[in-house]
């Protein structure tokens, strides 16, 4: 009896440290010693919490397929990996079908603020077979244009463009903008079909197939997208008289009412958007032709001139892909005016996400 109890301690003294030991192997792996691998731009992060909040609540019967969330900060560095970048924030690396192989679209971006904002929507446009120029207003802080010129050197089609303009809003830089960035697609290796300017909070509600199709249906084939008008009585003032940008902060009219002269080449004036999707033909023509140059010169000191310049040009027979019967059609982005709201539409509807996560 003696010997089975002596037996029975000496198996219990060795469980006890088999347990011991498989324990602290058991922390030893679950703990690391080295820092979490990063998820941030600049390739170091904070670990996941255990829960995000930024999460709206479900709706009754759904729970949310994913509640945890990773801080991210987007400030690029020059060393940043860019496979872990291109990774982490999920950017597509590959062309989803022929189809959008075969149509590669251009994309022109103006940002000036809210880098997280703006890698948003680079990430929800982005694809591989298409090409982005990339506008920083040159009033942007240095840190947020070193951050833009980093992340675009982790892609072989994005660039930032050649020159970048003081931007004012509603005041010729805007155009001018358009023009720089135009000037660089049409010397990039990607055969790209059309062109589709951006601004910084933009976010896309259609794929990328599903905008190929829609600009390849029936309507739309080899022809420009700029909704407008003739220019009604209420917007003549915009071209009728002078107006001159105050750098960076506003536009005013220049002296006490000072007339322009009429436009070049007896044109008729309209008034649209400023936001469009154009073929690469009518680029060109933008760029070379003698009436758009002429036009682009006498627009200098309008007001808003994004807003007469590409749907006048569109509307002239000899321009390629040009919509002369052309008005308010053309889906090239969905706006909800706040003057508007209870009789076009119903206000909207969405949820505001914390500006400190990036839901993964």
């Amino acid at each position: 009896m003696v010997q089975l109890e002596s037996t029975k301690c000496s198996f219990l003294f060795c469980l006890g440290v088999c347990i011991l030991i498989c324990s602290a192997i058991y922390l030893k792996a679950k703990i690391p010693n080295t820092p979490i691998p990063s998820t941030d731009l600049s390739s170091q992060t904070t670990p996941a919490p255990q829960s995000c909040d930024i999460l709206p609540p479900a709706t009754p019967g759904f729970t949310w397929q994913r509640k945890d969330c990773k801080k991210i900060s987007y400030e690029t560095k020059p060393d940043a990996n860019c496979s872990l970048l291109q990774s982490d924030l999920h950017f597509i690396t590959a062309p989803l079908s022929k189809e959008e192989d075969d149509f590669p679209l251009a994309f022109i971006i103006t940002i000036h603020k809210e880098l997280e904002t703006f890698v948003r929507l680079l990430r929800a446009t982005y694809a591989p077979q298409n090409v982005y120029c990339i506008h920083i207003d040159a009033k942007a802080p240095e840190e947020y244009k070193t951050s833009v010129r980093n992340l675009a050197g982790c892609f072989p089609n994005i660039f930032v463009a050649s020159v970048n303009e003081k931007v004012t809003y509603a005041g010729f830089s805007r155009l001018q903008a358009d023009i720089n960035c135009m000037k660089d697609l049409v010397k990039s290796p990607t055969k790209w079909k059309r062109v589709i300017n951006l601004c910084g909070q933009d976010f896309p509600i259609q794929t990328n197939l599903e905008l190929v199709r829609y600009m390849q249906g029936s309507k739309w084939k080899d022809r420009n997208m700029t909704p407008g008008i003739r220019q009604p009585p209420t917007m003549k003032h915009r071209t009728e008289f002078q107006y001159k940008e105050v750098k960076g902060t506003h536009v005013a009219p220049k002296g006490k009412g000072q007339k322009k002269g009429p436009p070049p080449h007896n044109l008729t004036m309209y008034f649209g958007t400023a936001y469009y999707s154009l073929t690469k033909p009518f680029v060109e023509f933008v760029l070379n032709d003698k009436v758009a140059k002429d036009l682009l010169e006498w627009s200098r000191d309008t007001f808003s001139p994004d807003e007469h310049y590409w749907v006048t040009l569109n509307h002239m027979k000899e321009a390629p892909g040009s919509y002369v019967e052309g008005e308010w059609e053309g889906n090239v982005r969905a706006i909800k005016w706040k003057d508007q709201e209870g009789t076009v539409h119903q206000g909207c509807k969405g949820t505001r996400m914390s500006s400190e996560h990036f839901l993964l």
